[in-house]
């Protein structure tokens, strides 16, 4: 990441988040970087070699090229000393880094100076690490894309995977994983730097697949520039980010960005909405794949069926293909995030008998996805969500909704503060609609009002009550644990609790300041308290 934090990054990368680069790159010579940009590197600075790329004077080793972009307040090149000392070879910058560089004093290193740096760090990237050429060696790339489902998507895929005996990584909101390792991910996508930094470091280990998320935001900052990937696979697309992309139009032309020949090989498009029936006429080869059999498709999910808390169902394909599927976690829309992991790895090459005798014998989606539709308690069934948005509250309420008799539905949500505000009063319309009791608080409130921030919500599901009649208790309740124990002091057996919003996340930002939250381990506690029975899970520290 970069000295300013590109927009849209929330904070600088922690040091205790891990290497994200191989332990050994062949150099690279100055003059074959300055011949990539168009820039002509004169004798001795020609044979200087360069070993690594860093946006962040913090992060440089000794042999890097820092990229000194300009930032809201700060330009890069005011920390060019600072990365020099840490080792940097090189400086790459723009005419107004370079103005900086000469007012500041004279710069012991070479300065190669383009027009738009930015846009030459993920092919520079690609070059410096041979990210997508190490050893000649193939590593497939999985890259999924869209509102809701991209994490538990690149689980899945990820899982099912091993289940062939690949040796595979992931990159995602949650974590990133390199030979099991386990590395803390600040962004849903890191910067280009650390993402071909980590495709080459999973080549070093030997890995041989890997999938990755991939945001609207990392499409728009460059985070993925310079990647393939083999497959792309799209969800869905709903009110979300529009912060960023104003209108629902340039999410999706964002979105479509990744569906080109310069980013995929092939993709797999679910079209179960109009922005993904729109999708289906992407650059390159292309399968559908719908799971409500609302129009035609190349692939469609049939003969779904409750199995324990997951659904069974069939995929049906071409000339009469069948693949027969089962995903432990609850909820149509896992049956869509299982059916397109199926569909992608089957894109990328894997027979069907294969495919088939991996979903027989090793269950792969019944993984647990951490802070996705999980499980705390399942008397009363209590689950943790990262529904924040419209279409995945809705889906998550209806998922968790107990068929028992007498039973009711509780859900704690709120709003994420510096964010699209046209959906504040959505949400709590929804909630008011599909929920029993609903207990609006605050999310990450940021450097916004918390207060103003659930007036919005609160306006949505009074609305809602008033001219439609529902009956439907809301409340509000905060802090946010409060409303968690609330809403755990109201419960029976027999009810269900949804606790939305911030899923696997451990830190709420209140003003600046990180304050520690989890919503799992609040609502353990809780439950516990109560005599409740709640779930072992080892990633949930109480």
């Amino acid at each position: 990441m970069s000295e300013f934090t590109t927009p849209g990054s929330d904070t600088a990368r922690d040091e205790s988040a891990g290497r994200f680069r191989p332990e050994a790159v062949a150099p690279v010579p100055l003059a074959a970087v300055g011949q990539a940009l168009g820039v002509a590197v004169p004798a001795p600075a020609a044979d200087v070699e360069i070993t690594g790329i860093s946006l962040n004077s913090r992060t440089v080793e000794a042999g890097d090229l820092y990229v000194a972009l300009p930032g809201a307040s700060r330009h890069g090149a005011d920390f060019a000393r600072d990365a020099i000392g840490a080792g940097a070879a090189a400086v790459l910058t723009d005419d107004a880094g370079a103005r900086l560089l000469a007012l500041s004093a004279d710069t012991p290193v070479p300065v190669l100076v383009v027009a738009k740096p930015r846009n030459e760090v993920g092919p520079l990237s690609s070059m410096i690490y041979r990210s997508q050429s190490a050893d000649g060696r193939p590593l497939q790339l999985f890259g999924v894309t869209g509102t809701n489902g991209k994490t538990t998507t690149t689980y899945f895929i990820t899982s099912l995977l091993r289940a062939l005996g690949r040796q595979t990584g992931l990159i995602g909101t949650i974590e990133i994983l390199v030979s099991g390792k386990a590395i803390p991910s600040l962004l849903t996508t890191p910067e280009s730097p650390e993402v071909h930094g980590l495709i080459a470091l999973m080549h070093e280990r030997g890995l041989d697949a890997a999938a990755m998320e991939v945001s609207s935001h990392a499409i728009s900052y460059q985070r993925v520039d310079g990647l393939v990937f083999d497959v792309a696979g799209f969800t869905n697309l709903t009110q979300d980010h529009l912060d960023l992309h104003n209108t629902m139009e340039e999410y999706f032309a964002t979105k479509a960005e990744l569906f080109t020949p310069g980013r995929a090989r092939r993709a797999v498009v679910t079209v179960d909405d109009e922005w993904g029936a729109a999708g289906s006429s992407a650059q390159v080869p292309v399968t559908t794949l719908s799971t409500s059999g609302s129009g035609p498709a190349d692939w469609t999910v049939t003969s779904a069926s409750p199995r324990g808390l997951g659904t069974s169902f069939t995929l049906t394909g071409p000339d009469g293909a069948v693949l027969d599927v089962h995903t432990g976690l609850p909820g149509s829309f896992n049956v869509a995030n299982a059916a397109l992991a199926v569909l992608m790895v089957l894109a990328s090459g894997v027979g069907l008998s294969d495919l088939q005798a991996a979903l027989d014998n090793a269950d792969p989606f019944t993984v647990a996805v951490p802070g996705r539709m999980q499980l705390i308690s399942d008397r009363p069934a209590a689950v943790v969500d990262f529904a924040h948005n419209t279409d995945a509250l809705a889906r998550a309420l209806e998922a968790v909704r107990s068929p028992e008799p007498d039973s009711r539905l509780i859900v704690v949500f709120g709003a994420t503060g510096q964010r699209d505000q046209g959906k504040r009063p959505a949400m709590g319309a929804i909630a008011a609609r599909l929920a029993d009791t609903v207990i609006i608080t605050d999310d990450d409130p940021h450097d916004e009002d918390a207060a103003a921030i659930r007036a919005d919500v609160l306006a949505g599901a009074r609305v809602a009550l008033e001219t439609e009649s529902l009956g439907a208790d809301v409340l509000e309740v905060f802090p946010r644990e409060e409303a968690i124990r609330h809403a755990v002091a109201l419960a029976r057996p027999q009810d269900s609790i949804l606790v939305a919003g911030r899923g696997h996340e451990v830190w709420q930002e209140v003003k600046g300041v990180n304050l520690a939250l989890d919503d799992r381990v609040e609502l353990r506690t809780a439950l516990t308290a109560r005599g409740f029975n709640v779930l072992q899970d080892d990633r949930i520290e109480s």
